[in-house]
This record gives C-alpha cells, sequence and structure tokens, in this order.
C-alpha cells in the first residue's frame, strides 16, 4: 500500500518524531511512503484531487537519523500524484503550530482528508471527526467523571471567582494550544500575576481554568489507544509517564518533560474504557490520553507523540502495530467493496 503522511511541514521534522517511526515502520512491511504538507493539495476542475507527494526512497535505513537525511535532502523523490494513487493518508500535524503564522494551514488536514476519503482514500484519524477537535472544548464532550472540574471563559471576574472555590489552585490555559506553551497554576484569586496571565493569554482567544490535580506533581501518563481500544503487545502497554522538568509544572516533552516507565493500573485503564465509545464513534484511530490519578488532562488526536521513548524503555516498536492495523483496514475496504464509510473503517 501506499502510505502518506501529512505534517506541518516537511523541513520541521525530526529524526525522534513518532511519524519518523511511524513511516520507518511502514517501509520496513515493504509500503511505499511519502509525506504531504497543506500546500500540496490541489482540486482540479475535472473534480480530481491532486496531492504534491515527497516520496522516502526504499532502502533500510540503520537508525532514524539516516531515514531523516534521506527524505529531506535531495534523495527525496517530489511528484504531483492523484489521491486515488494513495491507500492511506494519516493526518499527524498539529494545528496549534500553524494557528497564529498560517491560520490557513491548521486545518487544512481535515478539510482536503475529507475529500480525500471521498475519493476512496482511508483516512486516520477520521477527518469530520478531526474537524469536531479543532481545539480543547471537544474535551468537555466525554463523560464528566474522567474530567477534572473546568471553567471555559474569556471573563476574568468569572475566572476570579473559580480559582476562589479550589483551594488546591487552578491551572490556566489558552482554549487553542498544545505542547504546554502559556500554561499558568494560579494559587489563589488574589494572586498578583492574575491579572497580568490574564491578559497574556486572552489574548489567544477563550481560557481554561481547570481544577488542579495535587498528583500532577509526578507528572502524567501517556497512554495511546488504537481503534478504541489501549494500544498493547504481550502484556505491556504503549504508554509512559511524563515527568516535569525541576521547577516547571508542565510535563509536555516540548517543555523539557522527561520520560519515564509507567504502571498501568486497573484505574487508568477504567478511565480508558470511559472514553472508548466517543473515541470509536469520532472514527479516532489513534489518540494519545493525558492521564492523572483517574482524570484525563487532555486527549490529543491529532499528533499522539511518544512512540520512540516507549520503545527505549521496553524494546518493543508499537509502530509495527498500528502500520499493520492499516493494513487491515485496507482488506476490510476490499471485502466490502467500498461501502464502508471512512469513519466506521477509521477505528475497526
Amino acid at each position: 500500500m501506499r502510505v502518506a503522511f501529512f505534517v506541518n511541514s516537511i523541513e520541521s521534522e525530526e529524526p525522534s518524531f513518532t511519524t519518523t517511526s511511524l513511516a520507518m515502520a511502514a517501509l520496513v512491511r515493504g509500503h511505499d511512503v511519502c509525506y504531504v504538507a497543506p500546500g500540496d493539495f490541489v482540486l482540479r476542475p475535472d473534480d480530481s484531487l491532486m496531492v504534491r507527494a515527497t516520496a522516502v526512497p526504499v532502502a533500510k535505513y540503520k537508525d532514524p537519523q539516516a531515514f531523516h537525511g534521506a527524505f529531506q535532502n535531495k534523495e527525496a523523490q517530489i511528484r504531483t500524484i492523484d489521491v486515488r494513487e494513495v491507500d492511506v493518508i494519516f493526518l499527524r500535524n498539529d494545528p496549534s503550530l500553524d494557528s497564529e503564522e498560517r491560520p490557513w494551514a491548521a486545518h487544512i488536514g481535515a478539510m482536503f482528508g475529507r475529500l480525500a476519503s471521498e475519493r476512496g482514500a482511508i483516512v486516520v484519524n477520521d477527518p469530520s471527526g478531526l474537524a469536531l477537535a479543532q481545539n480543547k472544548l471537544y474535551f468537555q464532550d466525554f463523560p464528566k467523571a474522567v474530567r477534572p472540574e473546568t471553567l471555559i471563559s474569556k471573563s476574568i471576574e468569572e475566572i476570579r471567582a473559580f480559582i476562589g472555590d479550589h483551594r488546591k489552585g487552578v491551572i490556566i490555559k489558552p482554549l487553542q494550544g498544545s505542547g504546554g506553551k502559556n500554561v499558568f497554576k494560579i494559587a489563589t484569586p488574589d494572586d498578583a500575576n492574575l491579572n497580568q496571565i490574564f491578559e497574556a493569554v486572552s489574548g489567544e482567544g477563550y481560557l481554561i481554568a481547570q481544577a488542579y490535580l495535587p498528583e500532577a506533581k509526578a507528572g502524567d501518563i501517556r497512554f495511546f489507544m488504537m481503534n478504541g481500544k489501549p494500544l498493547v503487545r504481550d502484556g505491556v502497554y504503549a504508554a509512559f509517564r511524563r515527568v516535569p522538568a525541576k521547577g516547571d509544572l508542565r510535563s509536555n516533552m516540548h517543555a523539557a518533560g522527561t520520560a519515564e516507565a509507567a504502571k498501568i493500573t486497573d484505574g487508568i485503564l477504567a478511565v480508558a474504557e470511559m472514553v472508548r465509545p466517543k473515541l470509536i464513534e469520532d472514527g479516532m484511530f489513534l489518540v494519545g490520553l493525558d492521564i492523572v490519578g483517574d482524570k484525563i488532562l487532555e486527549i490529543n488526536v491529532f499528533t499522539p507523540g511518544g512512540l520512540p521513548d516507549i520503545a527505549g524503555m521496553h524494546k518493543i516498536d508499537f509502530s509495527e502495530e498500528i502500520i499493520e492495523a492499516l493494513e487491515n483496514k485496507i482488506v476490510i475496504r476490499k471485502a466490502y467493496a467500498g461501502s464502508m464509510s471512512n469513519r466506521a473503517l477509521a477505528t475497526l
């Protein structure tokens, strides 16, 4: 099969990214691999959807660095192909990275992904489902039992009152965004920094005020789910603990967080089970849950990362299972002669 990985930009990709691991796994399994960026689609007058694809040279790469170098330099072949020649489009971009400087690019993957699915490509995560998840408001659609108490507002008075009701403190962050950018902890409504933080962050739109979970001091657990189920092999779950840097409340890897092995408890599995039905309903093939205690802080449906960290800890490359799952979707699509919707295929 031919797999196209949709990313923010080819130049910004790195050897350590999960997308790199997935692309290498697809190559090892004998598939054609290419990368696509937001400016690479063309919808022609005859209604054909074309894509400018950067093809990864077929070879045995000794490590991610060698692979990364191959498709970043002149060895990579760029050609325009009909999207009907692509079996799977894997949407792996982070919309928040484009929201400020390239707002036109932020949701191109979901927009053209929908058109690609109508022309026969399997698109994951399902683009219609991703359209529902364009900001953190999507999280509020999941069961209340798995969510910390949350206020979403642009009113500093509302936020100040919410902080006053939570003696353990409140986390303030923008409704849009990722990677731990502009995340703050406020202890009391009289905090001297509240006005300054509000002015700085509210410029990005609505704010989320979320009850602080003391267990977050030890970091959160990034827990992968695939096809609505925990991703697991031989009793080892695709999961790890993201530990904040000293003096930092954020556990994001982009914010100097570190990865450690995580113990997966029955409570964590119960949380995953509770969100499973909606993930399936929305066609979310691969997601990363960020769990603290018995609560989920975020659900990453666009570009969950960390598979290389897990591989380093457990010597298990879960990218293989993910590519195999995509292969199975191709078989299912052929068996049903194209009568099954992309959203249904995404989580089978």
